[in-house]
């Protein structure tokens, strides 16, 4: 085998390498990807099934409902609006202290049979002021909030209500 010959050898069996680990690191991030979708995003465009993604948004006045699994743990189910659309979500566990009714919620999980949201983690907002920034997008793009005009609306109302 000539010289020229051996280090084009050793060049192609390198990028065959560096291929192969960059379609293996494209596919382990592929993976862990976590993207965040609104109830308006979800009724235009409907997640795959197994796929997990955060939902976000308020927390529906009223729509709070607590019980408990067959193991004892709590079970809690309630409503994520946007202003537009609206998911059912159900989660077994303990909710954050400070999460309430009409407050900005981000939940981590995928969509379960019957069109609903079955988390894994709920996230809620940490001060009077906060809301995640996913959340406040959101409500921008669906019309139910101006950042200018002060603080987020209550879940329940509609825009110009």
């Amino acid at each position: 085998m000539t010289r020229k010959r051996r280090r084009l050898t050793i060049l192609l069996l390198c990028a065959l390498g560096l291929g192969t680990a960059t379609a293996l690191t494209l596919t382990a991030f592929q993976d862990n990807l976590v993207f965040f979708r609104s109830p308006s995003d979800i009724a235009a465009e409907p997640p795959p099934p197994g796929r997990a993604f955060r939902l976000g948004g308020l927390v529906e006045e009223g729509s709070v409902t607590r019980g408990s699994t067959p193991e004892g743990r709590p079970s809690i189910a309630f409503r994520v609006t946007d202003g537009r659309s609206t998911v059912g979500v159900q989660y077994a566990g303990v909710l954050p202290d400070l999460f309430r009714e009409g407050q900005g919620v981000v939940t981590l999980g995928q969509m379960g049979p019957g069109g609903v949201f079955m988390a894994r983690e709920v996230l809620a907002r940490h001060d009077e002021n906060y809301m995640p920034p996913e959340v406040a997008e959101a409500l921008r793009r669906s019309g139910h909030w101006n950042p200018a005009s002060g603080t987020a609306p209550p879940a329940g109302g509609r825009p110009g209500a």
